[in-house]
């Protein structure tokens, strides 16, 4: 029981290792505090959680290291990332609500709640219609339950640079928000060298900031009109195609050579060894790769590298064809025209299927056992471009955006020498006549490449 917790606990009478550092990464959030104010660091993100559990565990940790049940001064921020935890937010999140002692732990921080939503690992676990679908109907879900129980909630999007971890066109996300969803305050995540891109400059950060509070602004005005609201005939045609979408991907991912495909032919295993990842690129210390334990950057990172951006648009073809043939298909053009969240998603994905690049890999389709598999990608790629531009009515991708198409165009010219050059190295690593010396020198022309692609390319998925 918490309330058998009444003092703190001695951390260094623990032996095991990872049971110190837990404890003591607590204890510094006092520490800061203590030495910058609380708002030098005032919040606890649980990545992966998973259940109320998850979150009572941190508020018992918090007792453990000192800190009185009416004075935690820290908000407690679970993080959904999976398709089923994000399914489970709500009945996560009301139970909390409901619990006597955490509500009195959310009235002793003015009765706010941020929560976290995982758009990376959403779309590697469940695609990428099926995630962006999933992490919308879940905000309108916790909206609805906090504001049930009188608590605000602020939501924190844990948004990298391309559309396949849910950036993009970021401030056409947030314009098409209805009032369903809580949008008083909104924080999102700037990760990697998406920094630099977007907030580098002057002049760039002017932009960027100017365009998401455009954003916010005209989802305020908006909010009532049709361009915001999602009917529920809507609503049924992108639960279809985000189910249809989600069986596709799914389909793929358990094809028994779906990793080993990515390890062979990307710099998957290399990120890890390159330091550019933002973390390890798996989760646990075991030696096999299962893909529950692969990490969202790499993963992405990995076909964005590969130039296949599979994340990005993998199943939307197959959606869109399945409900053509039922004879939705002038349903879904009105729903293009009529429906801006869901046109957001039909144009990042254009803007991922435009980084993707097949050349470099087309010699693989000749590979008597991984030949099936980028024939496979390629032709939902296919589909997808050719179906998405029936649905816009544009001759080709990003047709109604010159500047980013022209950008994202030039800098894949600088990043196809390197592109050539890391998949000559990994095909010359995975030759088992490759001496070890030499297997030295592919090594570091690996990671080498993969420092200039991310900086050329920046945001290539």
């Amino acid at each position: 029981m918490l309330s058998d917790i009444s003092t703190a606990v001695d951390i260094n009478s623990f032996e095991d290792t990872l049971v110190k550092e837990t404890l003591l990464s607590i204890c510094a959030i006092s520490t800061i505090q203590q030495q910058n104010g609380m708002a030098g660091c005032q919040r606890y993100i649980i990545s992966n959680c998973q259940s109320a559990v998850n979150v009572m565990e941190v508020y018992a940790l918090a007792h453990l290291c000192g800190w009185p049940s009416a004075n935690i001064t820290f908000d407690i921020v679970p993080l959904f990332e999976t398709i089923d935890d994000l399914a489970s937010a709500e009945a996560t999140m009301e139970l909390l609500y409901k619990l006597p002692t955490y509500n009195q732990h959310l009235h002793d921080r003015q009765r706010q709640q941020t929560i976290m939503l995982g758009f990376s690992d959403g779309t590697k676990d469940g695609g990428y219609l099926q995630a962006n679908w999933s992490i919308y109907t879940a905000k309108e879900n916790l909206t609805a339950i906090s504001r049930k129980y009188s608590i605000r909630v602020k939501f924190f999007d844990g948004r990298g640079g391309p559309p396949s971890r849910g950036g993009g066109k970021t401030n056409k996300f947030y314009a098409s928000l209805g009032n369903t969803i809580e949008n008083e305050e909104i924080q999102l995540t700037v990760q990697g060298q998406t920094i630099t891109s977007n907030f580098g400059t002057i002049q760039s950060s002017q932009f960027n900031l100017e365009q998401l509070l455009s954003a916010g602004i005209s989802n305020e005005m908006f909010a009532d009109t049709k361009r915001t609201q999602i009917s529920q005939h809507d609503r049924h045609l992108i639960e279809e195609l985000g189910r249809i979408s989600y069986e596709s991907y799914q389909s793929f991912k358990e094809h028994p050579l779906f990793l080993s495909y990515l390890q062979q032919f990307s710099p998957l295993d290399y990120y890890s060894k390159s330091n550019i990842a933002s973390r390890p690129s798996k989760r646990g210390g075991g030696g096999g790769l299962r893909f529950e334990d692969l990490r969202a950057v790499p993963f992405v990172g990995s076909w964005s590298q590969l130039k296949q951006n599979v994340p990005g648009y993998f199943g939307v073809g197959t959606a869109l064809q399945k409900m053509k043939n039922e004879g939705h298909w002038d349903e879904l053009k009105a729903l293009f025209r009529n429906v801006l969240f869901f046109r957001t998603l039909i144009d990042n994905s254009m803007m991922s299927m435009l980084k993707s690049n097949f050349a470099p890999t087309q010699y693989i389709k000749d590979d008597p056992k991984y030949g099936a598999i980028w024939e496979l990608i390629k032709n939902e790629f296919d589909l997808t471009i050719k179906l998405v531009l029936e649905l816009s009515g544009y001759s080709e991708l990003m047709e109604d955006d010159k500047t980013g198409r022209a950008s994202i165009q030039m800098r894949d010219k600088i990043v196809l020498p390197l592109l050539t050059i890391q998949q000559y190295a990994l095909h010359h690593l995975h030759d088992e006549a490759t001496s070890a010396e030499m297997k030295e020198v592919y090594e570091k022309l690996v990671t080498r490449s993969m420092f200039g692609i991310i900086n050329a390319a920046r945001n290539s998925a």
